[in-house]
């Protein structure tokens, strides 16, 4: 897992470690306090925090632990808000099949998870290897008004 190696996690605001179902509010409330901050819309803020749910779920579901790490990104008047939701977890097999939409391997799933989460966001990155882990790194640019 090539990309892992070139995360600097210690690059990131906040970290946030998911191993609890409780987690996952905590790290939905952190990131909707942080796009506030940055002064995201509201409509921006709520697909950030979705997106951030699905991301932080996953986590809890299929790998059990890992984080969520948030930072914000400036350019001069461009503001950005980035995030990675990283695991030690069983991984991936086939990515693109998980990201199409519609494809679970939990009962009672939607499988609308990780290709909801491209949706909502501007970037979407993602890399896994069975038995290794998951990284995803997205992002979503502040809107001019």
């Amino acid at each position: 897992m090539v990309i892992l190696i070139q995360i600097n996690f210690e690059e990131y605001d906040v970290a946030v470690k998911i191993k609890e179902e409780k987690d996952i509010v905590v790290a939905r409330q952190m990131v909707k306090d942080i796009a506030r901050r940055l002064g995201f819309s509201l409509a921006d803020i709520t697909k950030i925090s979705t997106a951030v749910s699905e991301l932080a779920r996953n986590i809890y579901r299929y790998a059990k632990e890992g984080f969520i790490y948030v930072k914000e990104k400036k350019e001069g008047q461009n503001v950005a808000i980035e995030i990675v939701a990283y695991d030690k977890g069983p991984g991936i097999e086939n990515i693109n099949q998980a990201i199409m939409g519609g494809f679970t391997t939990t009962k009672g799933s939607l499988g609308l998870g990780l290709s909801g989460v491209r949706r909502l966001m501007d970037e979407f990155f993602i890399d896994s290897e069975v038995g290794i882990g998951t990284v995803v790194i997205v992002s979503k640019r502040r809107r001019s008004f």
